[in-house]
């Protein structure tokens, strides 16, 4: 069942957004050659901390793994997403994902930016441009007007229109007093069917692309999904609220 939220909790959801979208940007700022994905990880649970948040990542369960260890999710390179923060130090022309969590007043806020470590080749450069504008064309899709799926159309078109590929064993989520909620939102669809959009709806939108192929594995330890042919992915994830018919993105600094 998809959830219609109220005033009051769109206010909880905004502020634990609020909190997420400053994170992310504190984190990239500290991005460069050299630098340890725990040393990131810190950062970020300290601000979250800061703001009287809980990190929502950090102690997550899943069927078949340990508890998440991390406040963040950073993922490198051939790591699409659940990347488990480490000592391991950056280094110059690889890309990273960083996803953030939040929980405040007992509702969530989720999203995630990929960012390149020193200078990067020109094809990573892309991958990254095109998956965020496709977050963006689908966000301009999710109106009152409109069906789940011409979010999914919107990014699946772009992104295979410049050759590259979508994951499809992972997707987008609503999002509040879950960290996942109905529906699921795919990143390929068609056009014109799936549920319709209606006002207080949220939703976690997170295209998930592949420079090679969209086949994907998990590592042993559980969490880290990987592309199957060792490509590099990104991703890019924004928590939007339907409102007055128009998305409004609730997690943008």
């Amino acid at each position: 069942m998809i959830l219609i939220k109220t005033n009051k909790e769109i206010d909880f959801i905004r502020e634990s957004c609020r909190i997420v979208g400053e994170t992310l940007q504190l984190v990239k700022k500290n991005i460069r050659p050299g630098v340890s994905t725990k040393e990131l990880d810190i950062i970020a649970e300290e601000f979250i901390l800061s703001q009287n948040g809980i990190p929502a990542f950090k102690g997550y369960s899943q069927a078949g793994s340990f508890d998440f260890p991390g406040s963040i999710c950073s993922s490198i390179d051939d790591e699409v997403v659940h990347g488990i923060p480490s000592s391991r130090k950056l280094k110059d022309g690889e890309i990273i994902a960083i996803d953030v969590g939040v929980i405040k007043n007992g509702f969530f806020g989720d999203a995630a930016i990929s960012v390149p470590v020193g200078e990067i080749s020109e094809q990573k450069q892309l991958l990254l441009d095109v998956t965020e504008n496709s977050l963006y064309l689908g966000i301009e899709e999710a109106t009152s007007n409109n069906k789940l799926f011409d979010i999914s159309f919107a990014i699946q078109h772009h992104v295979e229109k410049h050759g590259f590929s979508i994951v499809r064993d992972l997707c987008g989520h609503g999002v509040g007093k879950y960290l996942h909620e109905d529906p699921q939102i795919p990143n390929y669809g068609r056009k014109g069917t799936g549920p319709k959009l209606k006002n207080g709806m949220t939703l976690a939108i997170e295209p998930m692309v592949n420079l090679g192929k969209y086949q994907v594995v998990v590592a042993q330890d559980g969490w880290t999904v990987l592309t199957k042919d060792g490509t590099p992915s990104a991703h890019f994830e924004h928590t939007i609220l339907v409102n007055n018919g128009n998305p409004e993105i609730l997690t943008k600094v």
